[in-house]
Parts: C-alpha cells; sequence; structure tokens
C-alpha cells in the first residue's frame, strides 16, 4: 500500500520531472553565455586589430613582425621610405605613415594627401579688379611717393590703375552705356546726394579742386562706383570764365603743366583715369596737350574727353601714343529740368542701340542726379548695361 505501484499514474513525480528540466535549461544556457564571449571577444578583436578601423598603438615582439612591416614600402612615384617605416593612402584622403620602434610598437601618423593639380585655384585678386570690401583703399604697388603726394603708376607687373580700379561688367556685347556724372566735390549736399542716388553703376568724376575729396572718394568706392579725376584746362573764353588758380594753360611751359597735373593728381587715388574740365582751348594745342597725355599714359590712366570741344585733339595724342581714350557722345544737362535730360538720356540709348555702346555726361545738379538714377532703372528693364567708362575706352587706339 505504500509503494508507488499503488499512486495513480504520474503522482509524486514533479519533483523528479523538475530537477531534469532545471539542469537542461542550465545547460542551454551555459552554451549560450560562451557563445556570446566567444563574439564579443571576436568583434573586440577585429575591433582592436591593426587592420581595423580603431587606431592605437600595438606591441609585437619585433621577431614576430612580418617582413613586409620591417622594411618600408611605397606608392610609385614616392620616394624611399625609410627602414621600419611603412607608408600607405587612407581612403579618407590621408597618408598613413606608420612605424615600428625598437620595442615593436605600432605607431601611426597621418598627414593630408597632396591635392596636386586638383587642389583648390588660387586666384590673384589684382588682375580682376579690386575685391569690394577694400574698394576705398589703394593698391599700394600702383603709387609713388612724390612732393605732389602719391601718385598713380604701372605696377612692378604691368598693372595698370585703369585696370585696378576699373568697375566689372558683365562682358556681354549687348547694349552698353556708361554715364558720368562730374563736378563732385565742389559742393558738399550735391556730392552727397549724387553718391546716395545714384547706382553704382555710373561713374563719378571727382574735380580736383574740391573739398573733402579722400573722404567722398572713399565714400563713393565703398558703394561700388568707378571714379575719374577732373583736371581743369585753359577755355576759349578765359579769363571770362575762369576754372580756378591750377588751371592747366597753353601759355606756360610743359613743366609747370605737369606740377599742376601733379598736384591735382595728389588729391585722391583709385581713379581709372583723367577728365578734362571746361578746356576747349588747350584740348586744341597740341604743343601743351602732348606732354600732359603722354604722362596720363604713362601712369596706366585713360582719358575721357567730354566731348565738348569739336577742335579737341585728344583723339590724335592719344591714338600717337596708344593709351586708353574715349569721347563722350552726349552732354545730358545743358538744359537744366528733367524733362529735357530724360529727352537726353533717350537720345544717348538710341546713339547705343545703332553703335552698340554709349557715353553720357552730366554734372552733380539735383535734376541730373534724379533724372540719371530714374532713368537707369527703366533702362536695365529695357536690356542695357550700365557700365563704368573704363570698360568702353579703345584701351589701344590706333591713328
Amino acid at each position: 500500500m505504500g509503494t508507488d505501484l499503488n499512486a495513480p499514474l504520474g503522482q509524486n513525480r514533479k519533483a523528479a520531472s523538475g530537477r531534469v528540466k532545471s539542469s537542461r535549461v542550465s545547460a542551454a544556457r551555459a552554451a549560450v553565455a560562451v557563445a556570446g564571449v566567444c563574439v564579443l571577444g571576436l568583434s573586440l578583436w577585429t575591433a582592436l586589430a591593426p587592420s581595423g578601423n580603431l587606431i592605437t598603438p600595438e606591441k609585437t615582439a619585433p621577431s614576430e613582425a612580418p617582413a613586409s612591416e620591417k622594411v618600408a614600402t611605397a606608392e610609385a612615384g614616392e620616394p624611399e621610405a625609410a627602414a621600419g617605416v611603412r607608408r600607405q593612402r587612407g581612403q579618407s584622403g590621408a597618408n598613413i605613415e606608420e612605424t615600428r620602434t625598437a620595442d615593436g610598437t605600432l605607431v601611426r601618423k597621418f598627414t593630408p594627401k597632396d591635392r596636386g593639380d586638383g587642389g583648390p585655384l588660387i586666384l590673384d585678386a589684382s588682375r580682376v579688379g579690386q575685391d569690394p570690401r577694400f574698394a576705398a583703399l589703394p593698391n599700394e604697388d600702383l603709387l609713388e611717393t612724390t612732393a605732389h603726394g602719391k601718385l598713380p603708376v604701372i605696377g612692378p607687373d604691368g598693372l595698370r590703375p585703369v585696370e585696378q580700379y576699373a568697375r566689372p561688367w558683365s562682358g556681354a556685347r549687348g547694349t552698353r552705356i556708361a554715364i558720368v556724372v562730374g563736378g563732385l566735390g565742389l559742393s558738399q549736399t550735391g556730392t552727397q546726394r549724387a553718391i546716395r542716388d545714384l547706382p553704382g553703376e555710373v561713374t563719378l568724376a571727382f574735380a580736383s579742386t574740391g573739398n573733402s575729396l579722400s573722404r567722398w572718394m572713399q565714400e563713393a568706392r565703398r558703394d561700388g562706383h568707378e571714379i575719374l579725376l577732373q583736371v581743369p584746362l585753359e577755355p576759349f573764353d578765359d579769363p571770362d570764365n575762369d576754372p580756378g588758380p591750377h588751371t592747366l594753360r597753353t601759355d606756360v611751359s610743359a613743366k609747370r603743366n605737369l606740377d599742376e597735373l601733379h598736384r591735382a593728381m595728389g588729391q585722391i587715388t583709385n581713379y581709372t583715369g583723367v577728365m578734362n574740365f571746361m578746356g576747349g582751348r588747350f584740348l586744341s594745342s597740341a604743343d601743351a596737350l602732348e606732354p600732359v597725355m603722354r604722362d596720363i599714359a604713362d601712369r596706366g590712366l585713360l582719358f575721357l574727353d567730354d566731348g565738348t570741344s569739336a577742335q579737341s585733339l585728344s583723339g590724335t595724342v592719344a591714338g600717337a601714343l596708344e593709351m586708353p581714350h574715349a569721347f563722350a557722345d552726349l552732354q545730358l544737362d545743358s538744359a537744366l529740368s528733367r524733362d529735357a535730360i530724360l529727352r537726353k538720356l533717350d537720345e544717348l540709348e538710341r546713339v547705343a542701340r545703332r553703335n552698340g555702346t554709349a557715353i553720357g555726361v552730366a554734372s552733380a545738379f539735383d535734376e541730373s542726379v534724379q533724372a540719371i538714377a530714374d532713368w537707369t532703372q527703366e533702362a536695365a528693364q529695357r536690356g542695357i548695361e550700365i557700365v563704368g567708362v573704363a570698360a568702353l575706352v579703345d584701351p589701344n587706339p590706333k591713328q
């Protein structure tokens, strides 16, 4: 009665069955743990191995180092490396230099790969005009110090002020117009308004007899304007219409006129050329004009003739000297009213569409500045490009 023979099937066997099951589960868990340790160990070995992505100095007995690491190897074209150093290229673009020290430590050194011809291109900014951030500052290589101040000169590498200070333009051969507004520096309010209201595409001409020229020049350059220097020349009706005490005249020596020219040139910097202020008589005298034009040409500047004198010889002299030169096509504000100036600007546009280019000149009167500012905005919508005057001069005119 007390034996298992009288017990129902399976009764009193839970404890034994449970012990067997527990031992089986424990064995399975142990197998999984061992497998996990093996996988983890293999992963760590792979990560820490010399060929892995995690690079750390490692120690190896010198006798166990492969022969390929004891002798330097290099890519074709590289100089032979020192013994014990191996150089290779990394996929990141770096050069990797491996050195085996005396105690077996492997040390890697990373340096940037040589870019060769495919690297960044360094441009000489002096050849493509001034950086706008520094447009108010002169290029010191294009200046010489004289008794009259700093005067423009051609640089040691042949760079000329007419190139350095020219306003960049698109290069397209469409209809192009240059507008030059002169007389800046003679009136403070007029100068301030012209610089403030005229777009940077308009060229500004500063009178050499004006006031605060250096200040106004810097402000104009910061706003993107190309600038010219206006020099007073003797008119036909002098002294009834006297341009001032520093006028270049036909009845004085060439040396005297050059002294006056240099005095005027020393008032400001960063200009592309010289423009006449009046000067009908002077421009018609070859003897008086030639030394002055030659000095302007030798300094790498252009000459703009305002076109008011039919007897001007500036084009002939410029052709003989092969210097940059241009004539203005129209005086825009001979009649000082907004409507009259706008009609002249429309006429200038017709000239430009017929010839491809045109140059108009005006003075910094309020009516002129406002009309030009309004018209230039409309002209851009009609496909006309307003450019600095240096873009329209003949760089090497011939007779």
